[in-house]
């Protein structure tokens, strides 16, 4: 009898064990050891799920950010019997491996001082070589202690809207920066930190943020197709990155590059015209060629194209939303090729230099016909 009631007795106690281990919501729980990790990760190793995309960011990334260097200037301004220092950052990246680096022009700006900060966290003075401030390039020289990684430049005529492609740079200072996205569009136009037009930008969704001014924008490859230059900020010069980022092709660089290496001082060219492009129904409707070309809205006196006789609009019309000045010359072809995008000038001219002749073909007055325009330069015209 004793022994069944020490039985019955043991089962209660653990049934009672068995029935308040089941704990509600809101007692206190005590966790018991011995069974393993509270978190688990994946079943395959992490590098085994990156896809081919990753793997391309990460394989350029590890090849180009170490040919992408950081400057950081200084101007000494005299302000009545005080000397005030003035700083500014930007990004920049080696051409060759003997230091020569491409930036923006902006970057440099009337600096006394500049000094280049490259991956490896050397620092070292840097020189000004050469400078386009129309298209807003500067090439600097560093006298490195030995041969330096160096990027490869691309051929931006070539680029397609919507292709891959990654920003390296230093933006608010924070060196070695990745950014992704694609070219958003081609032959933008946007006005300069001095109140210049800048001619024929490409536009990227790729994060640019102030200080990745000057760093490369790249393609799938490695290969730099832009220098970056502007951002579209609500916020101002001190805002962020809103998806809206523009790169100065690369294209634009080559000719002053090519200048600086044979000892000539580059002159940007300039045709000397305002011209917007039409195509399709609008071009129709004002008995223009449908395969599409520019309408030259002004000539600017004295310029190259006055100098050609090439005329501009003179009177004012509206078709749909577009308000134009019609009666001017209508660019069809440039060097042989057809006009069939709004920059296609804007890529002509960086191939050529003050100087240079430009052939282009027109429709004027019902019939077509060739002009040829000795280009010049852009201190002699702005537009």
């Amino acid at each position: 009898m004793k022994f069944r009631i020490v039985l019955v007795s043991a089962l209660l106690v653990a049934a009672f064990v068995v029935f308040t281990s089941q704990t509600p919501l809101g007692q206190r729980f005590i966790p018991v050891s011995g069974h393993g990790p509270l978190w688990s990760g994946p079943e395959t190793a992490h590098t085994a799920g990156l896809g081919s995309d990753e793997l391309n960011n990460i394989d350029i990334y590890k090849t180009a950010h170490r040919s992408v260097v950081n400057i950081s200037t200084t101007v000494y301004r005299r302000y009545w019997f005080d000397v005030y220092q003035a700083k500014g950052i930007g990004s920049g990246f080696l051409i060759d491996d003997g230091g020569r680096i491409l930036t923006n022009a902006h970057v440099i700006g009337d600096a006394n001082s500049i000094e280049v900060t490259l991956f490896d966290q050397k620092k070292y003075k840097a020189r000004l070589l050469d400078r386009d401030p129309v298209n807003d390039l500067a090439l600097i020289q560093i006298e490195p202690r030995g041969r330096l990684p160096f990027l490869h430049l691309a051929d931006s005529d070539s680029i397609q809207v919507g292709q891959k492609v990654l920003a390296i740079g230093n933006p608010f200072g924070l060196g070695g920066t990745l950014t992704t996205g694609i070219v958003s569009s081609l032959g933008r136009n946007i006005g300069g930190e001095d109140g210049k037009q800048l001619e024929g930008m490409i536009q990227t969704d790729a994060a640019i943020n102030p200080g990745n001014s000057g760093g490369p924008l790249l393609d799938s490859l490695g290969n730099v197709m832009g220098i970056n230059t502007a951002i579209y900020s609500p916020g101002g010069e001190g805002g962020g990155n809103v998806g809206i980022g523009f790169a100065m092709p690369i294209n634009r660089a080559k000719t002053m590059l090519n200048d600086y290496q044979a000892g000539r001082r580059y002159a940007p060219p300039r045709l000397g015209i305002v011209s917007v492009f039409l195509a399709g129904d609008y071009a129709a409707a004002l008995e223009l060629p449908t395969s599409g070309g520019l309408l030259i809205q002004n000539v600017v006196s004295g310029s190259a194209a006055a100098r050609a006789g090439l005329h501009g609009g003179s009177e004012p019309v509206r078709i749909g939303n577009l308000e134009l000045n019609v009666g001017g010359d209508f660019i069809t072809g440039i060097e042989g090729r057809p006009v069939d995008r709004q920059d296609a000038l804007t890529q002509a001219l960086a191939r050529k230099r003050a100087g240079d002749k430009l052939q282009l073909t027109i429709f004027r007055n019902g019939r077509t016909m060739s002009v040829t325009v000795t280009l010049g330069a852009a201190s002699d015209d702005r537009v």
